[in-house]
């Protein structure tokens, strides 16, 4: 029975080794961390995260060849292949602080592979991680193998919260990067073997370690870039009278763009399109390849300049002051259909509100609280360390409340800022929510999710991204 170990139960560890386990009955399957509250929540009957899904696969397959364990060394020591899917966070000092990605947790997880091994080991990159990583580790596990052999491979993982489990039953593709020796060949066999039970032979495509480093840095690179694209374009919608909607929808009839990742939006969010286009940067500039790093920073630069934006909007829009004003906010997941609140634009949006002293009331169905109030108080980048190692704040921002549900959260408010597309923000009833708030009422939708016309006869002032300006906001222009 082949064995497999991967350190790490997080979004991408947890769900991942759930499907192979799912898929691969005769594979025992055993993920690990050392995080004891997370382990006991992947073994109970609330997982540790939300997604479609995920409940079912988890329950069909726990305790049969699905293992959740705190015993480390234990697992990694029996497996024959090792996932390592640990935190990457960017630096915050040193060396390339702001941009270069922390290996520290990927290294202590290397030297303790090669501490506790008997046997010869394929170790496979799950995390995303910068080019050469493979190489950095394989130095490691060699000169630490006491005459055991381990092969490297890079198996960056392309899932979509919120889908990712329709995205591991049914991949675009599966990657995988290994050495071009004949053991480096031999290790890309045996992974392809276990995705090859139930992914199509033609959708496993396998490269040289760099190719599929590279791979997955570009590939989100290229997805933020769409965004940023459609985002800069409704700027511009904005000051023309053009509708973003209609512009993005006839750009995305073009077969050549196509139509996915142009909607218009706050920003993106996530915890992985911000790091890597850093990393890519970083790496760029590493290499002596500075237009290339200027050109993948303005991706990022347009992402901010969008939040600033709408807070901007918000604020000139009522008087040019919410001192003091009750401002519901609907949404705070980066997007709908997943708890993760990592990098999310409402972050951005609500520090930016609390910079200008107003009243702040969330409601998310999916996140809770304590993970609000940590979010909102955090530094930068500190959310991508492990979560006994994030500072402890003892603070809570005191202009903020969780309200339990929407109608809590807009009641006597002046404004309602919409951050994530939750579908039943949609299907809210805006006249009794309007009969209830302060007048005037404003809805600022920064995802485009509510019939604007509709909330007008109602009575609302309406702010929808990218699209024609009622004649309120045309006369309290937005400074940027």
């Amino acid at each position: 029975m082949v064995k497999i170990c991967c350190i790490g139960a997080g979004y991408v560890g947890g769900p991942t080794m759930a499907v192979i386990a799912l898929k691969c009955p005769s594979v025992e399957v055993a993920v690990v961390d050392i995080s004891v509250p997370r382990i006991t929540a992947w073994n109970s009957d609330q997982l540790p995260i939300y997604e479609p899904g995920l409940d079912d696969v988890v329950k069909q397959c726990r305790g049969k060849n699905l293992f959740f364990s705190t015993d480390v060394e234990k697992h990694v020591r029996e497996a024959d292949i090792v996932f390592v899917s640990v935190n990457t966070p960017t630096k915050t000092r040193g060396l390339g602080a702001g941009k270069a990605a922390d290996l520290t947790y990927w290294e202590s997880a290397a030297r303790m592979i090669a501490d506790v091994s008997v046997s010869d080991k394929i170790v496979v990159e799950k995390s995303t991680v910068p080019v050469k990583t493979a190489e950095a580790i394989e130095k490691i596990l060699t000169h630490n193998s006491k005459g055991i052999k381990f092969q490297i491979l890079s198996n960056p993982e392309f899932l979509a919260e919120g889908t990712a489990i329709e995205d591991l039953f049914k991949p675009d593709r599966v990657l995988i990067g290994g050495r071009e020796t004949p053991e480096g060949f031999a290790a890309v066999k045996a992974l392809k073997d276990i995705y090859s039970q139930w992914v199509p032979e033609e959708r496993i495509l396998t490269t040289n370690l760099w190719s599929a480093e590279l791979s997955k840095l570009a590939a989100n690179a290229f997805l933020a870039q769409r965004i940023s694209s459609v985002n800069a374009m409704s700027a511009l919608c904005e000051a023309t009278g053009a509708n973003v909607t209609e512009v993005s929808y006839a750009v995305g009839k073009d077969s050549r763009i196509g139509p996915k990742f142009l909607n218009s939006s706050v920003g993106f969010g996530g915890s992985c399109f911000q790091k890597d286009i850093l990393n890519l940067v970083y790496i760029c500039e590493c290499n002596g390849l500075p237009e290339v790093a200027e050109y993948w920073k303005q991706v990022i630069k347009i992402n901010d300049y969008q939040k600033t934006r709408f807070v901007n909007r918000i604020v000139s829009s009522m008087f040019n002051t919410v001192s003091n004003k009750k401002i519901a906010v609907l949404g705070f997941a980066f997007k709908k259909d997943t708890g993760d609140t990592r990098e999310t634009p409402a972050i951005d949006v609500c520090k930016g509100l609390i910079g200008d002293k107003a009243r702040i009331s969330i409601y998310d169905p999916q996140v809770t609280e304590e993970q609000i109030q940590r979010d909102l108080t955090m530094n930068k980048f500190d959310w991508d360390h492990p979560l006994h190692l994030q500072p402890m704040s003892p603070t809570t921002v005191k202009q903020v409340s969780v309200a339990w549900d929407a109608y809590a959260a807009t009641k006597d408010a002046h404004g309602i800022c919409i951050l994530t597309e939750w579908d039943e923000f949609k299907k809210l009833d805006y006249e009794k929510i309007f009969e209830n708030m302060q007048k005037p009422a404003f809805v600022f939708d920064g995802r485009n999710v509510v019939d604007a016309e509709k909330l007008r006869k109602i009575g609302f002032i309406v702010y929808s991204i990218g699209k024609p300006l009622d004649q309120w906001l045309k006369d309290m222009p937005a400074l940027a």
